[in-house]
């Protein structure tokens, strides 16, 4: 680093694009050394080491699969090796499953959905939580998961199975919160609203963003930078009496 004391290291997870991108950027310009996670996107996370590098910074892009146990393990001590004591971890890494009713989803996109949103964010943290919990001998950190506001209004007609995914993702920051609050670990989660991100394209609706910002009080989708913000704050010692939160980033949607 040149003139900033680094904070630690920081894990990403699906910080090759959109919100997980934007980030690490941002960790990487506030001190951290991050561990740029992605599945698929290699040369877009290059890039963000890249940006992060030429900023003073310290990064290393880490290829894993988040419903891969053993990958998430490889991930974890890679980062370890190369960047230091884990000290933050944002699960960002997730997948939508695609536009369709419940009555059409197929058994094979709700399992991966679940695998990469849900089980993949417990089985980091749970990797996180041995690595920084005071009770195993680490001195503490922090974890943030990326909701969305999708878990409160259901998204009905588009993803109700992604939806229910982030609802999942609500309540086990608010159980994991509890269960390592004294031993030096704070979890918390950012719920995105609409935010201007690949996202929406990817998923086959390239103009979602402007048939809904009708529905945004804000009058306007997010910027992945603005839900960086949120998850910036929550990692800081700006935010030491805060766990168990879940910060909604949505232009009041």
């Amino acid at each position: 680093m040149t003139g900033k004391e680094e904070l630690g290291t920081l894990i990403v997870t699906g910080a090759s694009r959109g919100i997980g991108a934007a980030v690490a950027t941002l960790a990487g310009e506030r001190g951290y050394a991050v561990a740029v996670n992605f599945a698929t996107g290699e040369a877009d996370a290059k890039k963000v080491v890249d940006t992060i590098v030429a900023g003073g910074g310290r990064a290393i892009s880490i290829h894993a699969d988040v419903s891969n146990e053993a990958q998430i393990i490889c991930m974890f001590q890679t980062a370890e090796r190369e960047l230091g004591p884990i000290k933050a971890l944002v699960n960002n890494a997730g997948i939508t499953g695609g536009f369709a009713r419940v009555e059409e989803v197929s058994s094979a996109a709700i399992a991966k959905v679940f695998a990469v949103n849900v089980s993949g964010a417990i089985l980091c943290s749970r990797e996180a939580v041995r690595r920084m919990s005071t009770r195993r001998g680490g001195t503490g950190g922090a974890i943030v998961n990326i909701s969305s506001r999708a878990a409160h209004h259901g998204s009905a007609g588009e993803w109700v199975h992604y939806a229910a995914s982030k609802g999942a993702i609500d309540s086990f920051t608010i159980g994991l919160a509890r269960e390592v609050v004294t031993e030096g670990i704070r979890v918390n989660a950012v719920a995105p609203g609409l935010v201007d991100t690949g996202l929406h394209a990817a998923n086959g609706e390239p103009d979602r963003l402007q048939r809904l910002v009708g529905s945004i009080p804000m009058g306007r989708a997010g910027a992945p930078r603005e839900i960086a913000e949120g998850v910036l704050w929550l990692l800081s010692s700006a935010a030491s009496y805060t766990t168990g939160a879940i910060l909604e980033v949505g232009g009041g949607r």
